[in-house]
């Protein structure tokens, strides 16, 4: 009886350090900065702020600042929310009776009755401030790490693969894809990877001579180290070692990095609307939109990949850089014009823009009623598709 309980608070303690405190970290940062960007633009518009919220539900822990923010965690760490003063509830619904009985003065820091270029800028300053947390994030890594650039040599080309068809040979050096330069053969996998189906024109250096070949990888199921399967595009090659003078790393100065992280911004951007498109289009099975449970899953594969090549801090680097991609991610979700979320209370105010003044309470009600039940079916599919992953 002792021996299976020990058993059992070790697997608790390995569960939650390996799984929910990585997930939890990541979502933190990402949604103090979500909230942070709202209330830095709002006090900037002299809108009052009544309350920031990391979590939902019932407070755990808070302190008032000298404006008369309450800054609280709260005891469900799945999101977060910036109350502003007017406001109904955290999806900044103005409450009409409040909004009735408001004093001049009170209308000036009042979130309702700032002009409607003041609320779109604040409403987009969320989603921004996620994408700029990704870009000084992957700017960092690069000004710490340097930018892998080992050539992309070809080492084999798989018999009856795509590369065959394509005419590669063993020795080729891809030089571009597209036009776009490729320097490694990470990057080389990074495109092919996100191009199934899609024909790439690849510039080669065969033996001091250029060769334009195309290529179109085929969409193949790959399992990783932790079992997961994601179907990716393939090429059929695999990877030369580095030679001599092919420099695995090189340093980056502070601008370069902040371009690079620019780019890898928009890659995942440009990642995750095309695999939308092709869900849309019928392309893409959409089981691979995951929910909470998928998050901290990987979280904590992450964590135990980075502790595993690197130790600590190995680890935190690898979460760090999951922060990133998931910031972007969710300020990428937020600005989809649905009611509830950032794009939808956008969308509202482009409305009120081109009218010259705003929906009524009805129309906006009954378009909150319709983001909830968008937004709740998501989760819910969301929820069937970890279900589904957990139990294959």
């Amino acid at each position: 009886m002792g021996t299976h309980l020990v058993s059992s608070l070790n697997l608790l303690g390995a569960g939650l350090l390996g799984y929910i405190l990585p997930f939890l970290v990541v979502l933190t940062i990402v949604v103090f900065f979500h909230e942070l960007g709202h209330f830095l633009i709002a006090r900037a518009c002299g809108i009052k702020v009544l309350v920031f919220s990391i979590g939902f539900g019932p407070e755990i822990v808070g302190f008032n600042d000298r404006k008369g923010t309450r800054w609280k965690i709260s005891a469900v760490p799945l999101g977060g929310y910036v109350k502003f003063f007017g406001d109904e509830n955290a999806a900044s619904v103005p409450d009409p009776a409040a909004v009735a009985q408001m004093s001049e003065s009170e209308r000036k820091v009042s979130f309702f009755h700032q002009p409607v270029w003041s609320r779109a800028a604040v409403v987009v300053a969320g989603p921004l401030a996620n994408f700029v947390l990704a870009i000084v994030i992957f700017a960092g890594i690069f000004s710490v790490y340097g930018k892998e650039s080992t050539a992309a040599r070809v080492a084999t080309v798989q018999p009856g693969s795509a590369a065959e068809a394509a005419g590669f040979q063993p020795g080729d050096l891809v030089l571009s894809i597209d036009g776009q330069p490729v320097e490694s053969f990470g990057e080389l996998q990074r495109i092919v990877v996100t191009s199934p189906g899609q024909a790439l024109h690849i510039l080669v250096n065969r033996g001091g001579v250029h060769e334009n070949l195309t290529a179109t990888p085929v969409l193949s199921e790959v399992k990783d180290s932790f079992g997961n399967v994601h179907r990716q595009g393939m090429l059929g090659i695999t990877r030369a070692p580095v030679g001599p003078g092919e420099i695995a790393v090189k340093p980056v100065d502070p601008l370069t990095a902040i371009g690079l992280g620019v780019h890898e911004t928009w890659f995942v951007i440009d990642n995750t609307m095309t695999y939308l498109a092709r869900v849309v289009v019928g392309r893409e099975s959409p089981d691979q939109l995951g929910g909470p449970t998928r998050i901290a899953q990987i979280a904590g594969q992450v964590w135990q990949g980075g502790l595993h090549s690197g130790g600590i801090s190995g680890g935190l680097v690898a979460i760090i850089q999951l922060a990133a991609v998931l910031s972007v991610s969710i300020g990428l979700l937020n600005l989809f014009p649905i009611p509830l979320l950032d794009g939808g209370h956008l969308l509202f105010y482009a409305v009120e823009a081109v009218r010259g003044r705003p929906l009524s309470e009805r129309a906006q009600e009954v378009g909150f009623r319709i983001g909830l039940a968008v937004v709740l079916m998501l989760m819910i599919f969301a929820t069937y598709n970890d279900i589904l992953h957990w139990t294959s």
